[in-house]
């Protein structure tokens, strides 16, 4: 009997012990010490969320920035396509030939400056400048304000008319090869009346100088 009481003891003991560290370690588990709350970070997942959110569309941004594509303010109006005309005589009463004018902001403020009022404008140099014999130049009136989009020309075409900065405008009766930075505004007809118009202009007697007459062609 005494030996059937140390063998219940010797396992009620260890088993007492068991429980008891099982309890006393899902106390301290469950039981925050203190101080514990202000040094444990906290998650905001809004922040992650909006985070995570704006990154596409950061990226999206860049891409468009770096496409190359150009604005549409920045968009530069080609130089093709006719839109109006207008009528030149070299010359005083003189028959006036054709100038087909391009669609570009240059020649729309040509064609409506001469609009409100017909322009006589005189050549003062027409033998004694470089390269008189391939074009001649007209000096417009400083008070309209023409936009310039000038470009390099190297090559010009029989019967080309360019503008030049400040308020000139240039003409090429014959094919050159003249380097410079003009707006182009449009073209004439290449005719042997029209480079005889233009070679032929007679000095307005009194004046000592040659003049053009450009009107609107309606």
């Amino acid at each position: 009997m005494k030996k059937r009481f140390f063998s219940a003891s010797s396992l009620l003991v260890p088993l007492i012990l068991t429980v008891s560290l099982l309890v006393g370690c899902s106390q301290r588990a469950g039981s925050p010490s203190q101080g514990s709350s202000s040094s444990s970070p906290v998650v905001n997942s809004t922040a992650v969320i909006s985070t995570v959110s704006s990154a596409p569309e950061e990226s999206e941004a860049q891409t468009s920035e770096n496409s190359g594509q150009p604005k549409e303010e920045d968009t530069v109006p080609e130089s093709s396509g006719e839109t109006e005309t207008l009528l030149v005589a070299f010359g005083d009463r003189n028959a006036p030939f054709t100038l087909h004018l391009y669609d570009n902001p240059t020649a729309a403020a040509i064609a409506r400056h001469v609009g409100t009022a017909s322009w006589q404008l005189p050549i003062y140099h027409y033998d004694d400048y470089e390269n008189w014999e391939v074009m001649q130049y007209y000096d417009i009136p400083s008070r309209y304000e023409i936009p310039d989009n000038a470009e390099s020309i190297t090559s010009e075409a029989a019967g080309t008319v360019y503008y030049s900065e400040p308020n000139r405008i240039v003409l090429f009766f014959h094919e050159a090869e003249i380097a410079g930075e003009y707006t182009p505004v449009g073209y004439f007809d290449y005719t042997e009346e029209f480079v005889s118009a233009v070679e032929n202009n007679p000095v307005l007697e009194g004046w000592g100088n040659k003049l053009v007459f450009i009107s609107p062609a309606n």
